[in-house]
């Protein structure tokens, strides 16, 4: 019977701890980190490949050839895409880990365990701190998304006139590599309809594949700059909760000095009058 009894006892003791850790968890920021992490992920993951099957394209059907090393022509402006997405990745996974670390650090686990004062002292100051922070990468995460738009706009053009080929027949229309700025105003390099290399590239998995990939990159920055939204919201949630927090805090101790101070008043009126009777 005791056994059973300290068994439940146990049970019940494991079951408070594990809705106490629950309890703590910043769900809203565990939502807005994976909405940021899948984002980033399928901007980088997407931008990357497409980036690659635009060089196979470029060197293949409108044969485009690199340039010197020191030259800033199409291909290196690639290869530096490539770099910025790499540190781009690097850099929201960890910025992802710090506002989660901040999402706990203003939970009422985390204020059970360290006490108001030190969450009102600190916690304001970083909620502050990135807000600011967050509300710039939002702004920078918006012009990401203008900017992918732009090679998706581009990649549609290229796609529709694949897919309407029967449309196209006898308008001889051309893909000038001009029009978009890739190559300089003297260079030559266009594909026109009708030509062998414009049904090969229509032919070919590269177009088709980049283009959905651009797609899905820009799909990514979409999903980061909510994940950006989401994060302001949750992040001004916690710095009204912390300057509420802070106000409590002063009352409280306000509160408590005047007690004290009623009630040392109390005790030397108490001593004065037994003073007197005796």
């Amino acid at each position: 019977m005791e056994e059973n009894m300290e068994e439940g006892q146990t049970q019940k003791g494991c079951f408070e701890c594990c809705i106490k850790c629950l309890g703590g968890i910043p769900y809203a920021s565990l939502i807005a980190t994976i909405l940021l992490y899948a984002g980033v992920a399928l901007f980088c993951g997407c931008g990357h490949e497409a980036l690659s099957g635009t060089v196979t394209i470029l060197q293949n059907y409108f044969e485009v050839v690199r340039g010197p090393l020191d030259s800033l022509d199409v291909f290196t402006m690639i290869d530096i895409f490539k770099y910025v997405i790499y540190g781009v990745a690097a850099a929201f996974f960890v910025y992802g880990i710090l506002l989660m670390v901040e999402g706990f650090f203003t939970t009422g686990a985390i204020r059970d365990l360290y006490g108001d004062f030190k969450i009102t002292t600190c916690g304001r100051c970083v909620s502050a701190w990135f807000i600011m922070l967050t509300y710039i990468f939002m702004l920078a995460w918006l012009g990401v998304t203008a900017f992918t738009s732009l090679p998706v706009f581009m990649y549609f053009n290229i796609w529709t006139m694949c897919q309407n080929t029967t449309a196209v027949e006898g308008a001889n229309l051309c893909l000038d590599l001009r029009q978009f700025g890739i190559i300089t105003m003297g260079e030559d390099k266009k594909v026109c309809t009708g030509s062998e290399k414009f049904f090969k590239m229509c032919d070919s998995n590269e177009l088709d594949l980049t283009f959905h990939l651009f797609i899905c990159a820009l799909a990514g920055a979409g999903a980061a700059v909510i994940a950006m939204v989401h994060y302001l919201m949750v992040l001004s949630a916690n710095w009204a909760y912390v300057k509420d927090a802070c106000r409590m805090q002063k009352y409280e101790d306000i509160k408590s000095k005047e007690e004290q101070e009623l009630h040392d008043i109390h005790s030397t009126r108490s001593k004065e009058r037994l003073n007197a009777y005796t």
